[in-house]
């Protein structure tokens, strides 16, 4: 293989390598922003709910990505 065209293929690996490195960084990052953007947006639904639930309502919007994450992997580690 002509010195150029192998120049040009390590270029392309290591880009492709370097792409993939950024989605699965971006990834774990974003389930993160999604689950806060979805708790914030239910908080903000709370309001609309009748006060007796309200506190209710609050709690449940109210778990940390942490606590969901330690609880998804309970309920994962439980089912056969």
């Amino acid at each position: 293989m002509p010195q150029t065209l192998r120049t040009n293929w390590m270029m392309n690996v290591t880009k492709t390598l370097y792409l993939l490195l950024v989605c699965v960084l971006v990834a774990g990052c974003s389930s993160k922003a999604v689950y806060d953007n979805v708790q914030r947006n239910n908080r903000q639904e709370c309001v609309s709910v009748p006060p007796p639930q309200y506190d209710e309502c609050i709690q449940r919007s109210s778990k940390s990505y942490e606590e969901y994450e330690r609880d998804r992997s309970e309920v994962l580690k439980s089912e056969p």
